[in-house]
């Protein structure tokens, strides 16, 4: 889909545009200040703004399709992420506040607004920053918490996300992996891994953020203010969200941390327990973290088509593709390790 016919904020300022927005999300609105594309974010645009009322600024987060109409079929959709992220956040989720969804008459395409929290996003700055050094041994309990916050959220109402077993998880990143025209050897083998070993399906299904990493993460010094980029949120095994979590490319260097780069696994899980998630068995948790190694690595597969094909030129696309070969090394690690 061509993403030129509405890509007015490319075309015109920035804070006439979007004034109208932010009246339509903040009551009271008197202008736009500072409105700004932030860099990052793969598969949709950010904007960061702030709306003037009388009673001072109020910081402000447009999220919306690339230039307001591509959107990546593997996301579940603008509309759909705003409502999850509505109903999180009432449920008590460190989540963004949705404040308003664009309709046609914002001219804008698809998105939303929401508010923006105060924190750190960047990895490299969570992990090595002088900010967060207070807050970092216990950061891997923080986001156990966090999870079991997301999983306990009721499903009522959430009805428009895709529902998964661990093999139909298995069996939806095959087709999606057949369609990029890759071969791997490690891909195929991590395969019939993942289907000879897939545990049961749990009684109930969860909702799953599906992207739960550092990286999503709005970390302040005093400790996590949101979980952002809820696009991939779907209706499964709670599992999948601790195993991706500790899959080794979110780890930014820090290996010998699986979780996030910033701790154990026994912490991460320490702090889902004593939230009230149900801990999942070794082998369970195995299963998911091999999933979310090859769920990376067939996105990456994938971001190499769209690349050399032309429909994502950017440096960040290449970049990513480049780390399939990463992944097919995590992989033999975790399932296929020397004796």
């Amino acid at each position: 889909m061509n993403d030129e016919p509405t890509d007015l904020l490319a075309k015109g300022d920035p804070r006439l545009l979007l004034l109208p927005l932010a009246r339509a999300a903040v009551p009271g609105c008197t202008a736009v200040h500072n409105a700004r594309r932030l860099t990052g974010g793969a598969n949709q645009e950010t904007w960061a703004l702030d709306a003037e009322t009388e009673a001072g600024a109020v910081p402000l987060i447009l999220r919306r399709a690339r230039g307001g109409t591509l959107q990546r079929s593997t996301g579940i959709g603008l509309d759909a992420e705003a409502l999850v992220i509505r109903t999180a956040y009432g449920n008590g989720v460190p989540a963004p506040e949705v404040l308003h969804v664009l309709s046609a008459g914002d001219g804008l395409g698809k998105g939303f607004v929401m508010r923006r929290m105060a924190g750190e996003t960047i990895p490299r700055k969570i992990l090595q920053g002088d900010a967060f050094s207070a807050i970092r041994p216990r950061l891997a309990g923080d986001c156990g918490k966090a999870l079991a916050a997301i999983h306990a959220v009721p499903t009522d109402g959430l009805d428009r996300l895709e529902r998964f077993t661990p093999l139909s998880r298995v069996e939806w990143l095959h087709a999606h992996y057949r369609a990029t025209e890759q071969v791997s050897p490690v891909f195929a083998y991590a395969f019939a891994w993942l289907r000879a070993h897939a545990p049961d399906a749990p009684e109930k299904p969860a909702l799953v953020h599906g992207d739960f990493r550092n990286g999503n993460l709005m970390i302040a010094p005093d400790g996590i203010s949101a979980v952002l980029d809820w696009e991939n949120a779907h209706l499964g095994d709670p599992a999948e969200d601790l195993g991706w979590f500790c899959v080794p490319s979110w780890r930014f260097g820090n290996l010998d941390k699986p979780a996030g780069g910033f701790g154990t696994r026994e912490d991460l899980l320490a702090g889902y327990g004593a939230a009230g998630g149900c801990i999942p068995s070794p082998d369970r948790l195995r299963f998911w973290e091999a999933y979310g190694s090859l769920y990376w690595g067939v996105v990456c597969a994938r971001s190499v088509n769209e690349f050399r094909g032309g429909a994502d030129p950017s440096v960040e696309r290449a970049m990513i593709a480049r780390r399939a070969s990463e992944t097919e090394l995590d992989l033999l690690r975790l399932i296929a390790p020397r004796r």
